[in-house]
């Protein structure tokens, strides 16, 4: 093996790293160790962390490698090479840590009652804040020239990312019945939430977590044109009123069922039965549609259907002769010259007189 004058590690381009092992165990005194802005090395002798250097050149001798020295009994400037196993670790912050759930949340849309399969997906920034802790916890040993990549990192603590952010989006549909479409302006508010877990977590391993962000809760579009449908919905009902509504409604189920040649209807048919089965809907569907055209017998179709209260100025049915909000009478109006009017009239048509 290589016996070492310089002991150094210029990191990766893309900085994608977090911990090397140097790829040399044999080293002499008088060597120069150095170590980059951003890094520390660790100095380990059969498996016990020995000495530690921050930033910076050293020229390595018994003064500055005092543990080790004790415990390989070297004679001051002995030229004979000696065996130690040197990390470097990567103590810049890091930013470029991407996360995301791999399998959705399922919730029930507290606001529409739809079944959803949510899922998220954010960035976090850690910094390794304790090397001894991070290394004797998550390190402990590895091959020479080995490096450990900030993605097995984050895949380590993977899990108690994801089950936090579960709990905290669960909670905020199911607890704080916030709707799943709502849910994008409580995701600083998540962040944070998530974060203090996830942070502690990290600590207990030297690490810090510089910042966590929840960038966006999302679900299937399949999920969403379920929600899209009700939305719908509720604008026809909103436009056309909740009894037309229901009016139409019926109408395209007797429709679908009429379409449905591979239903019941459709199997009756084919032995023989279909004339009972559609005089049965007819009926049906005749009886609830006298029904209302009965109670709308008296209302017109152009748009004089609804009339104003001659009291408190609401919307009523052009046939109603009492004011359902107020009472008032609004079946006819009289003239002063005694002829009797219609309440819409804007003159009288027995004098002129103007209303």
């Amino acid at each position: 093996m290589e016996i070492l004058n310089v002991v150094r590690f210029d990191g990766l381009k893309n900085r994608d790293w977090i911990i090397f092992k140097h790829y040399s165990e044999k080293i002499i005194l008088g060597s120069q160790l150095i170590v980059q802005e951003g890094q520390v090395a660790i100095f380990v002798k059969a498996g016990e962390v020995t000495d530690v250097f921050s930033s910076g050149t050293y020229t390595l001798s018994t003064r500055n490698l005092p543990i080790l020295s004790s415990l390989i009994n070297l004679p001051f400037g002995s030229k004979t090479p000696f065996s130690a196993e040197i990390y470097f670790v990567n103590k810049a912050v890091k930013m470029e840590l991407y996360w995301g759930t791999t399998d959705p949340i399922q919730l029930i849309d507290p606001k529409f009652f739809v079944k959803l399969n949510v899922r998220a997906f954010g960035q976090m920034g850690i910094r390794i804040v304790d090397p001894i802790v991070f290394f004797k916890k998550l390190i402990g040993g590895m091959q020479t020239a080995c490096l450990v990549q900030l993605e097995k990192i984050k895949d380590f603590f993977k899990g108690v990312i994801i089950v936090k952010v579960k709990s905290a989006i669960a909670d905020a549909v199911i607890t704080k019945k916030c709707s799943a479409l709502e849910i994008s302006i409580k995701l600083e508010e998540l962040s944070q939430t998530v974060s203090k877990h996830v942070s502690k977590s990290m600590e207990d391993y030297g690490i810090s977590l510089v910042n966590f962000y929840i960038q966006s809760v999302n679900f299937p579009s399949e999920d969403f044109g379920a929600i899209n449908k009700i939305l719908e919905d509720r604008a026809a009902i909103e436009i056309m009123g909740d009894r037309r509504y229901a009016t139409k409604r019926t109408f395209d189920v007797y429709e679908g069922a009429a379409n449905n040649t591979n239903g019941t209807v459709g199997s009756l048919a084919s032995c023989g039965i279909g004339l009972g089965v559609g005089l049965g809907l007819g009926s049906g569907m005749g009886g609830y549609a006298a029904k209302t055209f009965e109670h709308d017998s008296s209302k017109k179709t152009n748009n004089d259907e609804f009339k104003t209260c001659i009291s408190c100025g609401a919307q009523i049915l052009i046939n109603c002769k009492f004011c359902p909000e107020c009472g008032a009478n609004n079946d006819e109006r009289v003239c002063e010259c005694g002829c009797k009017v219609y309440l819409n009239a804007k003159f009288c048509p027995q004098c002129g007189r103007k209303f």
